[in-house]
């Protein structure tokens, strides 16, 4: 008898697998073919293109990168924000078989030097169609240092760069390499995570049928295609089910709302901080959900990853938008995707949802030994999305990677007994105070349902022979929210060695361009 998750991919796991086609940017020629004219993408300049026109751009932009010297196994550093060329630039060195390194624009630029000077690209492109990043980058990307590249319609600076020659690069190359994605929120020598072609499509399509992607979909995107989140989950699971996708440069709760209801957003993407921020911004301007309702009749599916999901998050915006919120969970060395709720069994908890088909789970104790049924167990996962490896450091992936094939993900979670994960939290991250263990994602989920927080972070302070929880918050606008009060709201809700020793309030808290919570910056912080 077929799965459930079978029944819906239409066929089982290695079938779909054998039938994936051999680059990320195939499924678009496909599409050129079937249904030329539908939409294919469009972003905040007004520039929309269907998929006929965008084959004919990303084949144009492959002959252009060509003539000027771009070969496969090349690395093309792209310095961005999110736009249509952006994405024809990425497709285009899927055909030619240059590896694109795709790094936010707002990124510090020593972290970019880091990266660019790891990777060796060939060539940097500057895709900055916005005048904040144009202007941060305007002595990089200036007409006298560059050549220009024409990229539907707009004309984008190339820099070339001096690059060692390696046989290795070649090798890897046929190994079927798509991109090197750094990963984020760390310091010291950057580590590139290695994905391919297959890695990259088998999220794309296995995520895409579980989230039921649809070809009449619009879908938002607002997450930096520089994050695995963007490219992988939504930007080519959206191409690859023939969807259309809608571009956003940054994220805007204002801009989301107004283009929600004059685009007919069809499904979203996002972290948590996201729909916080959306929950906040409703609020503040007095929009119900019935308001939403007339406004937004196509708005069918909204999706959350990149960071633990609060209850009071999930709960705060389903009850405004009257839809589900569906979380997933996954890791840059993991294409992201490792697990996701069903688009058509919602969960009322916050679990992460099953496995995705075709992947392999093990959660193990302390003595490397499969804990018991239910318990908390640190997650090691096997199947077609995991990375090749770490770019020129082969002891970073040795040290995560196991000679059976098993990626440590770093991260405690338990079964239920639907064989739905739930997450306890970072193993690096776990605090233990006093001799007991806090999980730190179940002191954040009821810090967050005051409803004048708008995000929370939970870090462990060392102190002389133990270590103390620490909360930093960020509260909603206009809250004037203190600690003692914030205080007595958690007292009846957690046991006392979970609670904060100290709160520190904190406006805004920072974050990645993904949205995500750095909290190796508030480990900086209270270090201070």
């Amino acid at each position: 008898m077929q799965s459930n998750d079978e029944r819906l991919l239409g066929q089982s796991p290695e079938t779909l697998l054998a039938s994936l086609p051999a680059k990320v940017s195939t499924p678009v020629f496909e599409r050129a073919v079937s249904t030329p004219m539908a939409p294919a993408v469009r972003d905040h300049t007004g520039r929309h293109l269907n998929y006929t026109e965008l084959a004919a751009f990303v084949r144009k932009t492959q002959q252009q990168l060509q003539l000027m010297g771009v070969h496969p196994g090349d690395r093309v550093l792209l310095i961005n924000e999110n736009s249509v060329p952006l994405l024809i630039s990425i497709l285009a060195l899927s055909e030619l078989g240059a590896w694109p390194v795709v790094v936010n624009a707002r990124m510090a630029a020593t972290e970019i030097d880091r990266i660019r000077n790891h990777c060796e690209p060939r060539v940097v492109i500057y895709l900055l169609e916005s005048a904040a990043a144009a202007s941060h980058w305007s002595s990089f990307a200036g007409t006298q240092h560059c050549e220009q590249l024409e990229l539907a319609g707009s004309s984008v600076g190339v820099r070339h760069l001096p690059v060692s020659e390696r046989s290795s690069e070649q090798v890897l190359s046929e190994q079927g390499v798509f991109t090197l994605i750094y990963t984020t929120g760390t310091t010291g020598d950057p580590k590139g995570v290695m994905l391919t072609h297959r890695n990259m499509l088998y999220v794309a399509a296995v995520s895409g049928a579980l989230r039921g992607l649809k070809s009449d979909d619009k879908i938002y995107l607002v997450l930096p295609v520089s994050h695995v989140f963007g490219i992988s989950a939504v930007f080519l699971a959206a191409l690859y089910a023939g969807a259309e996708l809608i571009v956003a440069d940054r994220f805007d709760p204002a801009l989301c709302f107004s283009n929600f209801e004059q685009l007919g957003v069809s499904g979203v993407f996002g972290v948590p901080a996201m729909f916080a921020k959306l929950v906040d911004h409703a609020r503040e301007r007095g929009i119900s959900q019935a308001d939403l309702t007339q406004k937004w009749p196509r708005l069918r599916f909204m999706y959350s990853g990149g960071a633990p999901l609060d209850p009071a998050i999930k709960e705060k915006t389903e009850r405004l938008f009257g839809l589900p919120l569906l979380n997933g969970y996954g890791m840059t060395e993991s294409a992201p995707t490792i697990s996701q709720v069903r688009f058509n069994e919602p969960l009322a908890n916050c679990s992460v949802g099953k496995a995705l088909p075709g992947m392999e789970i093990r959660l193990l104790g302390p003595d490397g030994a499969d804990v018991a049924q239910g318990e908390v167990g640190e997650l090691h996962v096997r199947g077609p999305n995991i990375m090749l490896g770490y770019y020129r450091n082969p002891l970073a992936t040795a040290a995560v990677i196991d000679a059976q094939g098993f990626l440590n993900t770093g991260d405690l979670v338990r079964l239920d007994e639907d064989g739905n994960i739930h997450i306890a939290g970072r193993s690096k991250e776990l605090i233990i105070h006093s001799g007991f263990n806090v999980y730190p994602p179940e002191v954040e989920g009821v810090i967050s349902k005051h409803p004048e927080v708008l995000l929370c972070a939970v870090i462990g302070e060392p102190v002389e022979g133990n270590e103390n929880v620490l909360a930093y918050v960020q509260r909603t606008a206009g809250s004037q929210l203190d600690e003692a009060s914030l205080q007595a709201f958690i007292k009846p809700l957690l046991t006392a060695y979970k609670r904060p020793s100290r709160i520190e309030f904190m406006e805004p808290l920072p974050t990645a361009p993904s949205g995500k919570v750095l909290k190796h910056k508030l480990k900086k912080e209270s270090a201070r």
